[in-house]
């Protein structure tokens, strides 16, 4: 008998150098054990015809499917020097033509007669309006068993269509996995026996075999239920060890002082919290009072006052003799957050200084823009422990930065900032601070588990008393100019209310012209994006004209990004143009209309970030969504999603069930394939809340995982450097 080979052995050996390149270069497989981890997308049954009818949404996409011949036709051109063969297939639900050109007619002239089955295998492509397929790949579905019994066992069988690529068709795919199968026997179960048999899951060799070759539908459900548990709860185990890890680091309990800084500023305060406030603030300052660090998420809908409740937080340790730093993703935020802070703390800022509480403290700047004597004093207050509170950027995390005590580290925004950079903060605690961090972009529990999950989850989901609802409207400007036109009347007349308005572009316009794209589908999808530096000079000659008009992008110098905010923050400033620069944490109460060009070319997440700066005050806000898209696209679905609520947690899973799972846990950005295969972060919500329950209690029994030899492989082969890296990236 040959060898069966390894499943850590590279695929050369078993499918030959040309094979094992094309599934390394175009999949990311490079072993035997990738390429049983690569499941069919779907499966076609040979009784049963594949919709042709899909294949309008799919141009440019390479698709398999399975039909029928109609009918073959050779057709002569060029003076009958060239030939060209048309084949139209049809499924029932509609039709479809193949072409061949040149020598290369005459073999699929002969196999694909009328009434041939095939699988067929292309890129779609449009010709003369009409759907095609050039040069297709074909595996007839021939009828060539002996006797009825094998004939029917033939017509019921499923076909598995593996996602694929030019180079490799799903049925040459298939060839492969049937190379490796015997392999499978080898597979170490990651799974705890007792968790297994107490779910009633087959086992991981059953499962493999089921997946790639089922005899019947329910062999796909058991195998997809088994394999959907092992990435839930191996990703699970990794995250619990975290929080286990964790557990065990030491940390200064942080408690408010009576009658100290954090007593002053709540009873400064001009409003009463809200209930979502005190609970989240009652979670924090429990966590903070323990002898191990906090590392809390905290998520809360676009302006329900999470940076009252971090700073009530920083308070509390600054009173227990620690001090607390804040890193916010830009300068334009790191600013935006130290001139509100200053001014809710009021005389409680100046600590040290004439005019100061005696309880107060001092309230520093870190960004890397700041002139050499102001940094050097900020350096200084914070090594002294002058400072009891820093607000930076990156800059908070260069070497020279040393702390008196830190004690807090607060993340602003945590998706913008890798693991080296929150663990570079971290590391300048004498024992490891505490840690808080904050995302304005609601997140779906099941996404807060797998993503999150090293961390423990508040939600602040209740706005403050005297917001005001924002009204939000999609503008066609292709389809009806007059309502771009109302639009900027509206802007014009909240600004004669004494109001003021933000226009958002996707881009700055400094920079080179995009190269068009060649013939695109839409007018608006082939020019590029509308740009702040246009938009302003067209608004201030036209619709906007006599009104103060500036601009603030990325790649001002950062002196006049601050001076052209504080004026805008004045009332100065009318109406800014501006890129998502503003997007997070810029807080201008007068601010009520918002127009968004090409809003399209944005998230639905991000749109509902910036909608959020508008309505802060006690007017009612205007967000409107210009986008030149056709109203059937589904880039209009998006908009009209994000206009009809106001929900962030709702439109965070409209935004998920529209993007791959690989994007939301963070592939996208790491460079690492998502671990994830079968499961579906938002559908399998209860199979996820499980495995983690079940990781919790195995790690907490056996945080080594030495009793679990096969869960601690299936672990290493999860945890490369890289995915360690993404899991602490949190």
């Amino acid at each position: 008998m040959e060898h069966v080979p390894a499943l850590d052995e590279d695929l050369k050996k078993t499918l030959g150098p040309a094979t094992a390149k094309v599934l390394a270069e175009q999949l990311g497989l490079h072993t035997a054990l990738d390429l049983l981890h690569h499941y069919p997308r779907r499966y076609a049954e040979r009784g049963e015809l594949t919709s042709l009818a899909e294949l309008a949404d799919q141009i440019d996409e390479h698709v398999t499917v399975v039909a029928q011949v109609a009918d073959a036709r050779i057709l002569s051109f060029n003076g009958g020097r060239g030939k060209r063969l048309e084949v139209t297939i049809t499924d029932g639900s509609g039709r479809l033509q193949l072409v061949f050109f040149g020598a290369g007619v005459h073999k699929p002239h002969k196999d694909l007669l009328p009434g041939t089955r095939a699988m067929f295998a292309g890129k779609v492509s449009k010709f003369n309006h009409k759907l095609q397929l050039a040069h297709p790949a074909y595996e007839p579905l021939g009828g060539d068993a002996s006797d009825r019994d094998a004939a029917t066992a033939f017509a019921s069988q499923l076909i598995p269509i593996y996602p694929a690529c030019a180079k490799l068709e799903s049925w040459k795919i298939a060839k492969c996995v049937d190379a490796v199968l015997p392999s499978a026997q080898e597979a170490v179960d990651p799974l705890p026996p007792v968790l297994r048999e107490g779910r009633g899951l087959v086992p991981l060799t059953e499962a493999l075999l089921k997946i790639h070759r089922p005899a019947t539908k329910a062999d796909i459900d058991d195998a997809r239920q088994r394999l959907k548990w092992d990435e839930a709860f191996v990703l699970q185990v990794a995250l619990a060890r975290r929080r286990h890890a964790d557990s065990q680091l030491p940390a200064v309990p942080r408690r408010p002082a009576q009658g100290g800084l954090l007593d002053s500023f709540d009873a400064k305060l001009p409003f009463t919290l809200t209930e979502g406030q005190q609970g989240v603030s009652k979670e924090i300052f429990d966590d903070l009072a323990t002898s191990h660090p906090m590392h809390r998420l905290l998520q809360g809908e676009v302006g329900s006052g999470k940076t009252l409740v971090a700073l009530r937080a920083m308070l509390a340790v600054v009173d227990s003799g620690g001090q607390a730093a804040m890193l916010a993703p830009t300068e334009v935020l790191a600013q935006q957050h130290h001139r509100s802070i200053t001014e809710m703390m009021g005389e409680l800022a100046e600590g040290g200084m004439l005019g100061g509480s005696d309880q107060g403290t001092k309230v520093v700047l870190l960004t890397g823009s700041m002139g050499v004597p102001a940094r050097r004093r900020a350096l200084l207050d914070l090594v002294t422990g002058e400072a009891g509170i820093v607000i930076g950027t990156h800059a908070l995390i260069e070497d020279k930065v040393q702390f008196h005590d830190l004690g807090l580290v607060v993340v602003d925004e945590q998706h913008r900032f890798g693991v080296e950079q929150r663990d570079a903060l971290r590391s300048k605690g004498k024992q490891p601070p505490h840690l808080l961090v904050m995302t304005a972009t609601p997140i779906p529990r099941t996404v807060a588990m797998t993503v999150f999950g090293d961390l423990e989850t508040s939600v602040l989901d209740q706005l403050p008393a005297g917001r005001s609802p924002i009204a939000t409207h999609v503008v066609p400007a292709k389809d009806k100019p007059h309502f771009l036109t109302r639009a900027w009347e509206r802007v014009r007349e909240e600004v004669e209310k004494g109001h003021q308005a933000y226009v958002v572009c996707p881009r700055i316009g400094d920079e080179e012209e995009p190269k068009k794209k060649a013939a695109a589908e839409d007018e608006a999808e082939k020019r590029p994006p509308l740009a702040v530096l246009d938009i302003a000079e067209q608004l201030t000659r036209g619709p906007l004209a006599g009104l103060s008009v500036e601009v603030l992008h990325g790649r001002m110098d950062p002196a006049d990004k601050d001076d052209v905010m504080r004026r805008f923050a004045a009332g100065e400033v009318k109406v800014l143009v501006a890129t998502t620069v503003i997007e997070v944490g810029v807080n201008v109460p007068n601010s009520t209309a918002m127009v968004i060009m090409d809003a399209d070319r944005f998230g639905v997440s991000q749109l509902h970030q910036l909608r959020g700066r508008v309505g802060r005050g006690s007017a009612p806000g205007l967000c409107l969504l210009v986008s030149e898209m056709h109203e059937a696209s589904p880039a209009r679905a998006r908009l009209a999603a994000v206009a009809a609520t106001l929900d962030g947690f709702e439109l965070s899973r409209i935004d998920l069930e529209q993007r791959r799972e690989g994007d939301v846990l963070g592939q996208a950005q790491s460079g690492v394939r998502s671990s994830l295969r079968m499961l579906a972060v938002i559908e399998d919500e209860e199979v996820i809340a499980q495995a983690r329950e079940e990781a919790t209690r195995v790690v907490a029994e056996d945080p080594e995982l030495e009793r679990l030899p096969g869960l601690r492989t299936a672990l290493d082969a999860l945890l490369d450097t890289e995915r360690e890296q993404y899991l602490e990236k949190g």
